[in-house]
């Protein structure tokens, strides 16, 4: 053998060498260094999870009454999976179910439907879960054809029938709540990957709105996993975990039922008496609220919905009312979103702001039916002269013009169009003690925080419609270029940016740019009430397991106190006692056997309404009872209801007529709401058969 072949063998042998060495280094990794890694790997594509559902906590009212609770039901399901491997897409499948449920056919197709498989405007009532599971037709199937559908399996390929736990919201003494409760529904995509902030697995139902989703991780409970380890042909060959499921904890509200079904028909009689009156009354919100401590008794939004809908099934029709403004948009829950003028409620920021301005608060003063305030006559209501008043008598019979002066007057002291450095802004300060602007905290989720239109919002909003203004007559459409319109468009060009004297006086009365919530108007009032202290609107009082044990107890929160010394304060409270002693809410509460404080307020709204007419006033009434020693705040609105004393004053009435028990002019002590003055402080005990005095 010569040297080349020496060579050439050798570089042979090494390199099968190299080979062998690569090789059992590769297997030494595979099964020694990255062992553990893949035989995961492996018992996982051979595992299967097998998820039961925890039983859903109860929500329960401050007596125990249930407010949502859970029943059994049996649910038709889809599968995805099977049915779109149909020669016709499962389109057969889908009809002859439609017809065996006795439901229309486009409703089982958009339900079947993943969200992002329709077009953005036509996903009402689409399945917001995954292809993956088994998607409901409906939970209140007949156990007859839920059994006709298990035993034609072969006529109804894909498609399943199971018992299921149905989250009910049961409407105790005509409680409806859906507001203040919220729904549950499936998880969407992004709640699995994490993106919510909890861990879910797909079976699972959770918390959508309201209480359900703000509590949610306390009703849930933990599911019950069971792993099956399964060969190649899917058969079971052991098991290597079974938990059971651990129901959800209870939760314990403020709410009082008896005071929630009362305001929710307040406000439904609120809506049809203004109707009634000519008024457009699109729709309405109730807050009563505990003044010592913040607890809301009960919070409603007119007008409502069916929570039970939601785990019924929506039809296409029912998902697109949810949002239609020709229904009034009852998902909007007007109590925590709705954004109002305040009106003349929010003159008792004013008397704040005039006492701190150095106001004498017991001097007289003018009401004349107009003042003028640069070129534009600002009017009295009802163009009324009223003469020379005292400042209680004028809150009392709602004077503007008295307010219209004493902020022209302080617009002028701050510099006008030319604002000092050191400007006092004594009206836009006080507002700001009342946290106007800045959200109540309540504990629900979607709260506005409403708008203070201070000198920061002003130069804020300018900077952002500056452009649309000075290009007006480009930019807005035609029907919106009326003269009046163009000129406000000009002004806003040319001075946008500044606090002028018109924004000033109408600041004063609850007019112009300041929206405010119902919650909001609440709170202040509740402030007013118990001396200047405010607190944080809460309706969770706890958190109870099934066993009764207190997992959380939830305590009141002081967020600030009103600027005004007692003197203000005991003056602006008698003060809103004389409106209901003399002046506009004294007809709405003649008779009335417990003494009540409060303001009406009749909001002016610009615009026109979808039919062309021109919108009608917001009403307002603001109230807190007892006058002394006071317990309940309450606050009704009703947007576009005419007159704040004779729609909303009236509905207010019978809120209070339900808290103490009031009938006709007299007081009936066994049907006092609270017995002992107070709601109750200790936990209820907890039992979804529980159930209040008189409901059906």
């Amino acid at each position: 053998m010569n040297q080349r072949a020496r060579l050439s063998l050798l570089v042979v042998q090494v390199l099968i060498f190299s080979l062998l060495a690569g090789l059992l280094g590769r297997l030494f990794y595979l099964q020694v260094a990255a062992g553990p890694k893949y035989r995961d790997a492996a018992l996982s594509i051979q595992s299967r999870d097998v998820v039961t559902p925890a039983t859903r906590g109860l929500i329960v009212d401050s007596s125990g009454v249930p407010l949502a609770l859970n029943r059994v039901g049996i649910a038709v399901t889809v599968d995805r999976t099977v049915i779109d491997r149909q020669p016709d897409k499962g389109v057969g499948v889908l009809q002859s179910l439609a017809k065996l449920l006795k439901l229309e056919y486009e409703d089982i197709y958009q339900r079947t439907r993943l969200c992002g498989e329709l077009p953005k405007g036509l996903r009402a009532g689409c399945w917001t879960g995954s292809r993956f599971q088994p998607i409901p037709i409906t939970k209140e199937a007949d156990p007859e054809i839920a059994l006709r559908i298990v035993e034609r399996s072969d006529q109804y390929p894909g498609v399943s029938a199971t018992p299921v736990s149905i989250r009910n919201y049961p409407g105790n003494v005509g409680v409806n709540a859906a507001h203040l409760l919220g729904y549950v529904g499936p998880l969407t995509e992004s709640d699995l990957s994490g993106a919510t902030g909890g861990s879910y697995f797909r079976s699972e139902s959770i918390g959508k709105a309201g209480l359900e989703i703000q509590y949610d991780q306390y009703l849930r409970g933990t599911p019950g996993i069971k792993t099956v380890i399964v060969d190649r042909k899917e058969a079971v060959t052991s098991t290597s975990q079974n938990s059971k499921p651990i129901g959800g904890d209870h939760l314990v509200t403020s709410i009082d039922a008896r005071v929630q079904a009362s305001a929710e028909s307040a406000l439904a009689d609120a809506v049809r008496r203004a109707r009634e009156l000519g008024n457009p009354s699109d729709g309405a919100a109730a807050v009563v609220m505990d003044v010592r401590n913040g607890q809301i008794l009960a919070l409603a939004s007119y007008p409502t919905y069916d929570p039970n809908s939601f785990e019924r099934g929506l039809t296409v029709l029912e998902a697109k009312n949810l949002y239609s403004e020709k229904e009034g948009v009852p998902a909007l829950s007007r109590a925590l979103q709705g954004l109002f003028a305040p009106a003349s409620t929010f003159k008792a920021v004013s008397v704040v702001a005039a006492a701190s301005a150095g106001y004498d608060l017991s001097a007289n003063y003018d009401c004349p039916s107009q003042v003028e305030v640069g070129t534009r006559a600002f009017q009295n209501f009802e163009s009324k002269s009223l003469g020379r008043i005292s400042l209680k008598k004028a809150i009392a019979i709602s004077c503007d013009t008295v307010w219209y002066r004493i902020a022209f007057d302080e617009w002028l002291r701050d510099g006008g169009l030319k604002p000092k450095s050191d400007a006092n802004d004594h009206f836009f300060n006080a507002a700001k003690g009342f946290q106007v602007g800045i959200k109540t905290g309540v504990d629900l989720p979607s709260e506005s925080s409403g708008r203070l239109a201070d000198r920061e919002w002003r130069k804020a909003w300018y900077a952002q419609n500056k452009d649309f203004y000075c290009n007006y007559k480009t930019r807005a459409p035609k029907s919106q270029q009326t003269a009046f319109l163009v000129q406000l468009a000009y002004e806003n060009c040319l001075d946008g940016e500044k606090i002028r004297a018109g924004d000033a006086v109408n600041f004063s009365i609850g007019q112009g740019d300041t929206v405010i919530t119902p919650i909001k108007l609440a709170q202040m009032y509740a402030a007013i009430a118990n001396g200047g202290t405010i607190w944080k609107p809460t309706i969770a009082k706890a958190i109870v397991k099934t066993d009764g044990t207190v997992v959380k107890t939830f305590e009141r929160e002081k967020l600030g106190t009103v600027p005004a010394d007692k003197k203000t304060m005991k003056f602006l409270q008698s003060a809103l006692r004389e409106v209901v002693i003399s002046g506009t809410g004294a007809g709405v509460f003649s008779g009335f056997p417990i003494e009540i404080s409060g303001k009406t307020g009749t909001a002016q709204v610009f615009g026109r309404n979808p039919n062309g007419g021109e919108k009608a006033d917001t009403s307002w009434f603001a109230a807190y009872g007892p006058a002394k020693k006071a317990r309940f705040a309450v606050v009704m609105m009703v947007s576009q209801g005419g007159f704040g004393a004779s729609t909303s004053g009236v509905g207010v009435r019978k809120i209070y007529e339900t808290l103490f028990g009031v009938q006709g002019s007299k007081v009936d002590s066994a049907k006092i709401i609270f017995p002992s003055g107070v709601p109750p402080v200790t936990l209820p005990k907890i039992s979804p058969a529980t159930k209040v005095k008189g409901a059906k």
